[in-house]
Parts: C-alpha cells; structure tokens; sequence
C-alpha cells in the first residue's frame, strides 16, 4: 500500500480514539461515580478536563506543527495520549483520573490540529476529496459507535478498559507514524502565541470552575466573584492580544464575515445544547431509569445512528440549497428534540425521549457536513486551518461551557425541588435525621444513596420517589435550557450566513468574497 494511504490510516486511527473519548466516557460515568466515589462535581470534570485542554490547546498545536513539524507534533499527541489513557485506566481517585483527562485532552489537541494538514500534504486532487471523505466518515462512525462501544466495555469488563484499550492502538499508530508519515513544517511560521494561549486557557478554566462550584462556594462568595471577575479580565486580555498581533493564534479579523461568525455560533450551540446535555441524558437513563452502561449505550442509538445516516444526506443536499438552511433547520431540529424531551416526569419510562431522540439525531446529521464546509469555505484557502482549528474549538468550548452552566442550574433545582417534595411526603424529619443535616449537600452533589440504607422503608422510599421527582423537574428545566440555545443558534445561522460571503475557489487573498451557486458550496464540502 503506498505510504499516502498509511498516512490516512494512521490519522484516521488517532481521531477515532480522540473523538470516541469524548462520547465513550458518558455512558461510563455512573460506573465512574460508584467505583472512585465521585461527586455530581468530579463527574463533570471528567468531560470538561478533557474539553478544556483540547479546545486551549487546538490552536497553539497548530501554530507549533507550522514551526517545528507537523509530524512530529502529531506523534506527540499521540504518545501524550495514549499515555495519560492508561494512567486514566489506573486511576484510583476522581483528581487523579480529571488530571489524566487533561493531559488526555492536550494529546488530542496536537493530534487534531495537525490530522487534516497531513492528509493535505499527503493527497492531491481527486483523491484528496476521497480522503476526506474518508476522514469523515471515520469521524462520523466515532460518534456513532461511541456510546454503546462504552457501553459493552462497562458492562463486560469494567470502565477502566474504555481508557486501557486506548494504549495498544495507540502504539500501533505511533509506529506507523513513525514510519510511514512524511514530515512537513511551515517556512514562515514565526513561533507560538504564548499569551493568547495563558489568557485563553486561563479564561476557560477560570469560567468552568467558577460554573461548577457556584453551588457549594455560594455564587457571592469571594472566591466565585473573583474567579468570574478574572476570566472576564482575562478574555478581555486575549481579545487585545490578539489584535495587536502579527500572527495571533485567533485571528480576529475572520469574525469580521458574517458567516464566519455564525459557523462559530453554530458549533458553540450545538456543543452547549445537545452534546453538553448527553452527560445528564446518561445520568438520567442510567442513575434514575436504572439501566446498566450498555442497556444505556443502546437507547442513544436513535440518536447516533440518525446523525450518522442523515450527514451524507445532508452532504448532497448542500449542492442544491443554501448551506444556511441547513444549519438553521438542523439546529431547529435539535432544538424542538430536547424541548419535546421535556414530556418526561416521575413515572416515565425511556421510550418517552424516543421523539426527541430522533429529533435531535436527525438535526447532528443536518448540521455537521455543511458547518464544515462553512468554517472553511467563507475564508481563503491559506487561511483555512485556522478556521477549521477555530469552529473545532468553539465546539469544545460550547460542551465545556454548557456542562457547567446547565449543571449549575441543575444542582440548584434538584435540591431545592427535592427538600419540597419530601417536605410534602411527611418524612423530611426522618431523612434530615440521617443524613447530619447534610441533605442538600447530598442532592447537589448526587450522592444522596449515602443515606438510603439509615433509613425506614417508609422514608427511604419517600426519600427516592422525591429525589426521582427532584431529578426529572431539574431535567427538564435543562432541557428546555438546551432547546433555547439550539434555537438561537438556528436564527443566527439562518441571519449570518450568507451565500455572498463564500470565497470562489482560487481567488486570490484579500479579494472581496463572490457570490457563489449552490453547486460549489458542495464542493467545499467535498
């Protein structure tokens, strides 16, 4: 086999085992939860730490591949990766495994930044489209296959393999890499933009932490207060720096297209509305339904398999009618599908989620080929991967950013909508009782089985019919949460992109943008 298509497969490998990290951990995190007694907080973590560093980190590992090598810097993140995957697997508590998971998360970042870029040095012309499609479809099955490939490893042989069969594959690749990939590097790459990343990175975490501890801390506490107060002063930072920049790691000027600017905001509302909400999906099915991690993985198949079947669809479509329906009519889609999510309550079985499910799966499948073709087909092609890096990291930012935000919210209705309903139930006392006063603490965290075997018959089956009510209240306060962002997001999508602002093929940098026909904002796509 010629050393191109070697290339591909080791690319293809390194983005199946980072993509499907960010779907097969969900399924797996109750498991997570009872074996490494993690708090509703730590359970977070072991998405956003991963989240966080890959989105800090895409667009810096681009920059250092320009100047030190490309291949070089992809094979890092491989061995980061796959590293830091079986330090996840041994991890005996909730700090130890979010720690990895960072780590895990920059590994992915150098690997994603420079995947597309060696396709390109490697294919031309004809077979550079078949690549990327290839590419594609990987990344497609990734999602796909994520939750109920977590699902059957959980339930057969523990979650700690969703991490440890990361290492053999891993090595595989770094040999490949090593000697099949051909290296490449940037002529005029200048170095990497060291404050944009600090402040940037800075920013996030700032923002997450205060997000995720604002229950506990108390949201006028000191410490929040200064946390939100420094990520702003922060952002505020990065957005100077990089204007001031010759060659900054987010080059502000792209924004200044209109279309541009939607395709970010589609990637951010689609990230911060369904895939932020398949954590509390998971918790619901699994922690409240009481299905184990594959009977889990199963029921989010309408989900996966819609998305996957509907993107080829909706490739082809993209030749024929402006990308901006597209988007605007998948967001819609995933929008009313959470909001139609929100007919569950105490007594509802899975098969209610079913609609909004296949809603929601059909609306993933709309939107993720044309915002593709988007990001990097409203700016000149030399310009190109630094908007594919940029929509990637509004994507990791939208997931980071809603999980906290919705678990906020969450936490906050869970206890207070719980404590009313055992108050009406006549068993508060009782419960209060057992746990030392320590209840809501109990709720907020998800902890609240601590309790059950102090308790009664009696209140322990008060204390879980509210806790079951407390749960699917708070559940669908989110939802329909998730469902506004997704709708904004369709209005921005439907209001910024435009045809006009598509750059023709070949044009040279600095031209004004040209109208162009449906058929060859599908070629983008290709």
């Amino acid at each position: 086999m010629a050393r191109k298509w070697w290339t591909l497969t080791a690319v293809c490998i390194a983005i199946f085992m980072l993509l499907l990290d960010i779907t097969v951990v969900n399924v797996a995190l109750p498991s997570i939860q009872r074996d490494l007694r993690s708090s509703f907080s730590d359970l977070q973590w072991v998405v956003n730490a991963y989240a966080l560093t890959l989105a800090a980190f895409l667009l810096t590992g681009g920059a250092v591949s320009d100047l030190v090598g490309r291949r070089r810097v992809f094979m890092a993140g491989l061995v980061i990766f796959t590293f830091s995957s079986a330090v996840c697997g041994i991890s005996g508590s909730p700090l130890m495994l979010n720690l990895a998971r960072a780590v895990q998360g920059v590994g992915g970042a150098l690997m994603f930044a420079t995947s597309l870029a060696l396709i390109a040095q490697a294919f031309h012309g004809r077979e550079r489209g078949t690549a990327f499609g290839v590419f594609g479809a990987v990344t497609g099955a990734a999602v796909a296959v994520g939750p109920v490939l977590g699902g059957i490893i959980t339930s057969g042989i523990g979650w700690k393999w969703i991490f440890f069969v990361n290492v053999p594959i891993g090595i595989a690749a770094v040999a490949l890499t090593l000697t099949q990939v051909q290296e490449s590097r940037d002529p005029e790459a200048r170095g990497v933009d060291w404050i944009g990343l600090i402040t940037f990175s800075g920013a996030l975490f700032l923002l997450v932490y205060a997000l995720t501890q604002g229950n506990e801390k108390g949201w006028g506490s000191t410490l929040i207060l200064g946390f939100l107060i420094a990520s702003v002063a922060l952002l505020v930072v990065f957005v100077i720096a990089e204007a001031k920049q010759s060659r900054p790691m987010l080059d502000l000027s792209l924004f200044r297209r209109p279309a541009f600017t939607g395709a970010s905001i589609v990637a951010f509302s689609v990230s911060a509305s369904i895939f932020a909400m398949f954590l509390y999906i998971t918790l619901y099915v699994q922690d409240v339904l009481g299905y184990d991690a594959l009977q889990a993985g199963l029921r989010f198949l309408p989900v996966t398999l819609l998305s996957f079947a509907v993107a080829p669809v909706a490739g082809r479509m993209s030749v024929r009618m402006p990308v901006r329906l597209l988007l605007g009519a998948g967001l819609a889609l995933v929008g009313v599908g959470l909001m139609a999510m929100t007919a569950i309550d105490a007594t509802s079985g899975w098969t209610t989620l079913i609609p909004g499910f296949v809603l929601a799966g059909a609306g993933i499948g709309l939107i993720n080929p044309p915002l593709a073709a988007t990001a990097v087909g409203v700016v000149h092609h030399t310009r190109s991967g630094m908007a594919s890096g940029i929509n990637s990291t509004f994507r990791q930012v939208g997931i980071a950013t809603g999980i906290a935000g919705l678990g906020a919210i969450f936490q906050h209705q869970v206890v207070s909508t719980t404590s009313s309903s055992l108050a009406a139930s006549g068993q508060a006392h009782a419960v209060q009782a057992a746990a030392h006063g320590q209840l809501p603490a109990l709720l907020q965290s998800g902890e609240v089985h601590k309790v059950m075997g102090a308790l009664s018959p009696s209140a322990r089956g008060a204390l879980e019919h509210a806790y079951r009510v407390g749960f699917t209240e708070a559940f669908s306060t989110i939802l329909l949460i998730g469902g506004a962002v997704a709708l904004l997001g369709a209005v921005a999508a439907l209001l910024l992109v435009r045809q006009r602002d598509f750059v023709a093929a070949g044009a040279p940098e600095g031209q004004p943008a040209q109208p162009r026909e449906p058929d060859q904002v599908g070629a983008a796509a290709g």
